[in-house]
């Protein structure tokens, strides 16, 4: 019996997905879908069709694209990656919309309107390839391109692809020499890499080495100071710390989390830590290529932790060829302590005051207290104190004066004028006093200063809370929650925020997410009540009472005496209709509770349940 005729066609396939789409999608699932939309329907569709395409397949974040024509292919794939950048314009960096693009030719398998065959895979193959914002393309392609666009191609050599029983020769669109149709600029300086743009990197969390897990805020603080450092360089496009602790602990190898996190470049690295010696160990790789670029050991005195840190950085930089501006090799350059104990103390308070309980933001003022006897000029200490009597003052009502608390943020500022925890410490300070106005212009200067410092979206988000400024409040938690990946508070929040603006699929969005982020943060702390009694309302939110139940009895056996525990749990109770318990919490802490408890009284539609009782008339008076 003959065999049925295959039909079969030459094409050129382009092969494109979404940088880093799990974790957009992490951060908010339907914005990045509705962007991702509104990119497809005004650029990258039209695109596609103007240059003669036909996009056969759509898997969630990747498209497949037939021409008839490789050149055509190819001026389809550079302008749509040298317009995604302007599209980009004005967004956060960790928000941005890129494509990896691979370009393929070969004889396919025609299947109605599918294709099928190895011209398909390797275009897939191909594309994985690819840097963000970059193209790649197999060597039929690049011959068939030859000089008739006068694009200059990076010859990658040949690569094991998956799938793919023989190695593959590689190339990459020099995109830094691509003209505004597909041809080269004249005078243009030859790039080492595929992408437009800066260079993006990602500074993976440096694993303890030491033998005591203790240590693990010191190896989290060198991460996050070359991360602050790298973050200094304009010429470089660095994800913020936040970002890429989600990674943390997690089994990826050093491709993966470059794809994972839509960089070109990943560093990763180790600390040991023994007594007053260090070895530091760290690397750069090419993301698209798994090409290591650079590597080295540092066997050195704690004393010179800083130039250790300064000496990866200039090396990360020299390797990426990116020249510095002479302000910015003074910045990189200047350690914020010469006192390796007072940085120490100070990863230690951070570390403490990032847990938020009383008794850990006791802790974490000590340590910021004590470094700042040892070295007097500490601007980042002097904000950290700050923050922690401001926290101690706004949620117990203990600590320092609100005086001392502006005066520290004001020494910080005249140590570091462009510190922008500093600014955000000032801001939450002048909150205290209802000095809001002055309170948001200081966060204003401190998100231009750094747009990715979690603690100015998130003090902005409770200052518009308590005014009644629901809306900008939602918009800073949302903000505050896309910086760090692994915040459970401000989704937790944002949830009672839609709750109160009646928005009940947005409330039930937050509270899934508040709830996944709470569980994690409840293995790691299991002494902490607030991540219970957070997650307790958002598990309430999802119907999921039992489970809620169980962890508001755990958080108040945890933290019985703690009025924001009470105050939670009290909302929890309403929420249940356990009214006559709620009003008992709520006696038993508006004697000490603050302006910002009594606004939330106001705002939180989780007590209306309470409202509708003759009970409300003492509250309410009780908060006069």
């Amino acid at each position: 019996m003959a065999e049925a005729n295959v039909e079969r066609r030459l094409a050129a396939i382009l092969a494109a997905d979404v940088v880093g789409y799990s974790r957009l999608m992490e951060a908010n699932e339907e914005r990045t879908m509705a962007v991702l939309k509104h990119h497809r329907r005004e650029f990258f569709d039209p695109t596609v069709v103007k240059h003669g395409g036909r996009i056969f397949k759509v898997m969630g974040d990747g498209f497949l694209v037939e021409f008839g024509s490789v050149l055509n292919a190819a001026r389809c794939a550079v302008e749509i990656q040298r317009g995604m950048p302007i599209r980009n314009a004005g967004v956060p960096e960790d928000r941005h919309i890129k494509f990896r693009i691979g370009i393929n030719v070969g004889d396919l398998i025609v299947d109605g309107d599918d294709f099928y065959g190895d011209g398909v895979n390797m275009a897939a193959r191909l594309e994985a390839l690819a840097s963000p914002g970059g193209i790649s393309c197999s060597e039929a392609v690049r011959t068939q391109i030859g000089n008739k666009l006068d694009m200059d191609f990076l010859d990658q050599g040949e690569i094991t692809v998956k799938n793919i029983a023989q190695p593959v020769h590689v190339y990459f669109v020099n995109m830094a020499e691509v003209g505004p149709s597909g041809v080269a600029q004249a005078g243009a300086d030859p790039q080492p890499t595929a992408f437009p743009g800066k260079p993006s990197v990602a500074v993976l969390p440096f694993s303890n080495m030491s033998n005591d897990p203790e240590q693990e805020y010191f190896s989290d603080g060198i991460t996050e100071d070359i991360i602050t450092d790298l973050s200094k360089v304009s010429g470089l496009s660095v994800l913020s710390r936040n970002t890429v602790f989600t990674l943390k602990g997690k089994a990826l190898n050093l491709q993966q989390a470059a794809r994972q996190l839509g960089v070109a470049f990943v560093v990763e690295g180790s600390v040991r830590k023994a007594g007053n010696r260090v070895r530091i160990t760290a690397q750069l790789i090419e993301g698209a290529t798994d090409r290591h670029l650079w590597a080295d050991r540092y066997d050195r005195d704690l004393t010179d932790i800083f130039a250790v840190q300064d000496e990866i950085t200039q090396t990360i930089v020299s390797q990426l060829k990116v020249q510095l501006l002479p302000e910015e090799q003074e910045a990189i350059s200047q350690p914020p302590t010469e006192n390796v104990e007072a940085y120490t103390l100070y990863l230690k308070g951070r570390e403490f005051f990032r847990r938020s309980t009383k008794p850990n933001l006791q802790l974490a003022r000590q340590m910021f207290a004590r470094a700042i006897e040892l070295d007097p000029l500490y601007a980042r200490a002097y904000a950290g104190l700050a923050d922690c009597d401001s926290f101690l003052f706004l949620h117990y009502s203990e600590g320092v004066s609100i005086d001392d608390i502006l005066a520290n943020c004001v020494k910080a500022l005249s140590i570091d004028p462009r510190l922008a925890e500093a600014r955000a410490s000032r801001g939450l300070a002048l909150s205290l006093t209802q000095r809001f106005a002055e309170a948001e212009a200081e966060l204003d200067l401190a998100i231009a200063a750094n747009p990715n410092l979690f603690e100015a979206h998130y003090f902005y988000a409770r200052i518009c809370f308590v005014q009644g400024k629901l809306k900008e409040a939602g918009r800073h938690y949302e903000r505050a929650a896309e910086v760090n990946l692994d915040d459970y508070q401000s989704v937790a929040l944002v949830s009672q925020v839609y709750h109160s603006l009646a928005l009940p699929e947005k409330e039930r969005d937050a509270a899934r997410r508040a709830v996944e982020r709470a569980t994690r943060e409840v293995a790691r702390n299991p002494d902490s009540p607030r991540p219970l009694y957070l997650g307790a309302n958002a598990l309430a939110v999802l119907g999921q009472i039992e489970q809620a139940k169980e962890w508001a009895a755990r958080a108040l056996a945890l933290d019985p005496d703690d009025h924001l525990t009470k105050y939670n749990i009290a909302c929890h109770y309403c929420a249940l209709g356990d009214l006559d318990a709620a009003f008992e919490l709520l006696i038993d802490l508006l004697p000490r509770a603050n302006h910002e408890t009594k606004a939330w009284l106001l705002y939180d539609t989780d007590l209306d349940p309470l409202r509708s009782g003759p009970r409300w008339q003492t509250v309410v008076d009780m908060t006069r």
